[in-house]
């Protein structure tokens, strides 16, 4: 294994206002992520089919299913973050990868009893509560690693380059497992979930290790404090996230559109899209004015969906929702990180996005009951709604000091 440094190396240090300096010294993490989430983003447009129709449930259930993974992911990324600042970001990131590793043969157990309908929901409730700890120790592991390499001037780069990685898999994954879904069955995607991760468990032994800072680290209390406002930002853009992944599946199959994969890879086009145009701006000009804007976009991207006559406005209003979304996340985190000391910067970071975890474990149960009463295009009105009270916590960011 590489030896672990107290410092980043000098010749991993990004240099210049550009997001691609930071490219080569993120890039071996950036292909630890994307493994880690390229089989998690098999999973997303097979399992509310899955749960759907083969198991039979109803949109509740089928909203509480992809809601579970962020009740633990929630608890998980605290614990991921505080990993980071004790023991390292390195092994939280493996930790996460095992995980992943496990979510696979949960899925795997659960497609042999099918005819056990309510056995195999448990099961696929099971996978989505690993699921959540797999993807908080693998992003708040990999992300705070790309910090201690590049730099905390640099962290805007690095949020901009590891949700390319994310949403990359994601996007790449979508069509990958509707068509291994077909061929293989739900079974299938348990079997790459095994894999993939642990191709990317050992590619981790290629990157150097670099040890936690060894200074006192802040209190909980206070860590949630640092970032809370940014969070709350953060809370209300991700429920446009929460109801593409978890409905646009149901949508596109209701209007006769076809695979809602399609609507998923938008999105995850788009959000690649917007960090590679404009990923650079928030170290530029600041968090909150990038984020003010970004989720305006996301926003209008959501109406687009609500009133969509047909597919293609559906995928292009699932497009503005991603890059909106991904420059809100990624800019929102710029005033986290930037809002803590640097031992307890993991701990911040594990608790920013923790916020993302109560908004996508509460926005897709309460989406499918607001589907099921309204139908599944008033989702993506509740979604937009969300995203113009975002733009007003940015509003506040600027107006409040650090």
């Amino acid at each position: 294994m590489p030896p672990a440094s107290a410092q980043p190396s000098p010749s991993a240090a990004a240099s210049g206002s550009s997001l691609f300096s930071a490219f080569l010294p993120l890039l071996p993490l950036m292909l630890v992520l994307f493994g880690g989430f390229i089989a998690i983003g098999m999973a997303l447009p097979v399992l509310p089919r899955h749960v759907h129709d083969t198991l039979g449930q109803g949109t509740v259930m089928v909203g509480v299913v992809m809601g579970s993974q962020y009740a633990s992911s929630f608890f998980a990324r605290l614990l991921a973050g505080s990993v980071c600042d004790t023991r390292g970001a390195h092994l939280a990131a493996l930790a996460g990868l095992l995980a992943a590793c496990c979510v696979g043969a949960v899925y795997l157990a659960s497609a042999q009893v099918v005819d056990q309908s309510m056995l195999s929901v448990g099961l696929v409730i099971a996978g989505r509560l690993l699921t959540g700890v797999a993807e908080a120790f693998i992003i708040t592991g990999t992300m705070a690693w790309g910090i201690a390499r590049v730099g905390p001037e640099h962290a805007g780069k690095v949020f901009g380059w590891m949700g390319v990685a994310l949403f990359g898999a994601i996007a790449a994954g979508a069509p990958i497992g509707v068509a291994l879904h077909a061929r293989f069955g739900f079974a299938g995607i348990g079997v790459v979930l095994i894999l993939v991760p642990l191709a990317a468990f050992v590619g981790t032994s290629f990157i150097a290790r670099i040890a936690p800072i060894a200074l006192p680290r802040l209190p909980f209390s206070k860590v949630i404090g640092v970032v809370k406002l940014p969070g709350a930002g953060l809370t209300l853009c991700s429920g446009g996230y929460a109801m593409v992944t978890t409905f646009a599946v149901l949508l596109f199959a209701q209007q006769e559109w076809g695979s809602g994969a399609a609507a998923i890879t938008s999105m995850g086009v788009g959000f690649v899209a917007g960090r590679l145009l404009f990923g650079h701006l928030p170290d530029k000009v600041g968090g909150a004015r990038v984020a003010l804007f970004s989720v305006l976009v996301e926003a209008l991207g959501a109406l687009a969906i609500w009133g969509a006559p047909n597919a293609v406005l559906a995928c292009a209003g699932a497009a503005l929702m991603g890059g909106g979304y991904g420059l809100g996340f990624q800019s929102f985190g710029v005033e986290a990180v930037r809002r803590a000391p640097p031992q307890s910067r993991g701990s911040a970071m594990g608790a920013y996005v923790a916020f993302q975890d109560i908004s996508m474990g509460l926005a897709a149960p309460l989406g499918g009951v607001l589907a099921a009463w309204a139908g599944l295009g008033s989702v993506y009105l509740a979604a937009a709604l969300a995203a113009l009270a975002s733009a007003g916590v940015a509003v506040l960011l600027l107006r409040s000091p650090r």
